[in-house]
């Protein structure tokens, strides 16, 4: 090829090569690539952090009672173990203020203003003298009541199937019958029994009324000895004469002086028949009757209902002793000089031999 031929070649190639390279950076490519994707980073949003639990609700607890003696003193014991046992353990999820009125029922009711003022969560009221000022002083805390021998006659409650308002509880109402029978099952030959107890104790009352309503049935003399204050239960068991075994009720006045009352029946050989198993246990004879340990419990139990909100105070029925039990001291028989049954002993519960 000649030297003209392959110059001639060469540029036309040259050309191709700048033409198609022109048209490219002009855009005169008729093929596109795909335009990439663009993805979206998705918006991140702040959980909000869960909010505190609410502290577990300590419950307050106001505890009125009458007076301190052994009886009284078993039954608040029983409350505050059954709460203890079932969820409200003191100083945990249950505090008590303990309050004790020392007889004195304008004290009482000073005590029930104060808890009404402290805005408790609930009241226990034991015995009838301070169940009462507790009703007197609120209608809408939550009372439980126990050792109130007859709340309806009291006027704590409207009626014991329905209390109504804002108190339940439970009666420590004695089998009065039962117990008188005992009395002449052990001492055959008696015709007078001496009755000690507070006039001025409505619950007093009502028992030495239903005992004297029973004792002519049996063969019985009921003969009272009144007292207002635990300094004159002493004297009032020394001027007993001609009769043939003491009874005390459930007075919360003459339990708390039951001491001197047991020193005048050991020294006479009089024996004393109780009304409840505390007693007893303290030198008293024997009795068909309460525990009141047990009957604390049995509040408490009533109280965990209240206080769990599985129930309201005005719709609980006023409970009783769902056990009694025939408890006898045997070595008080010695001391009173009476040799016991075997029919007596044979059915009793619980011996003590103290």
């Amino acid at each position: 090829m000649s030297r003209k031929g392959i110059w001639s070649k060469a540029f036309t190639g040259l050309f191709g090569i700048l033409l198609a390279t022109s048209l490219t950076a002009c855009g005169g490519s008729t093929t596109q690539e795909p335009a990439a994707p663009t993805t979206t980073e998705p918006q991140k949003t702040e959980t909000a952090a869960p909010a505190p639990a609410e502290p577990a609700k300590t419950f307050k607890i106001g505890v009125t009672q009458i007076v301190e003696h052994p009886a009284l003193d078993a039954a608040r014991k029983g409350f505050v173990d059954y709460l203890n046992e079932n969820g409200f353990k003191e100083g945990e999820q249950v505090t008590y203020d303990f309050q004790s009125a020392q007889g004195s029922q304008d004290t009482a009711m000073t005590i029930s203003q104060k808890f009404v003022a402290d805005k408790v969560d609930m009241i226990l009221a034991i015995a009838t003298p301070t169940a009462q000022s507790a009703a007197q002083a609120t209608k809408d805390i939550p009372i439980l009541i126990t050792a109130v021998t007859d709340p309806v006659s009291a006027k704590i409650v409207a009626s014991s199937e329905k209390p109504g308002a804002n108190v339940t509880g439970t009666s420590d109402m004695n089998p009065i019958k039962e117990q008188l029978e005992l009395i002449k099952e052990v001492v055959p030959t008696a015709k007078k029994v001496g009755v000690l107890y507070n006039s001025g104790e409505a619950n007093s009352v009502v028992q030495v009324d239903i005992a004297k309503s029973i004792a002519p049935d049996l063969g019985l003399e009921l003969v009272e000895r009144a007292v207002t204050n635990s300094s004159e239960v002493k004297q009032a068991a020394e001027s007993f004469s001609g009769i043939d075994a003491i009874y005390v009720p459930g007075d919360n006045t003459v339990v708390s002086a039951i001491d001197t009352v047991l020193m005048v029946g050991e020294q006479t050989k009089i024996p004393v028949f109780a009304a409840e198993g505390e007693s007893v246990k303290n030198g008293a004879l024997m009795t068909y009757g309460l525990d009141y340990y047990h009957l604390g419990r049995q509040t408490g139990e009533m109280a965990v209902k209240i206080l769990k909100g599985e129930a309201k105070p005005g719709d609980m029925p006023i409970e009783t002793q769902k056990d009694l039990q025939l408890i006898l001291n045997l070595k008080a028989a010695e001391r009173f000089g009476v040799e016991i049954p075997a029919s007596v002993l044979e059915r009793a519960n619980e011996k003590i031999d103290k």
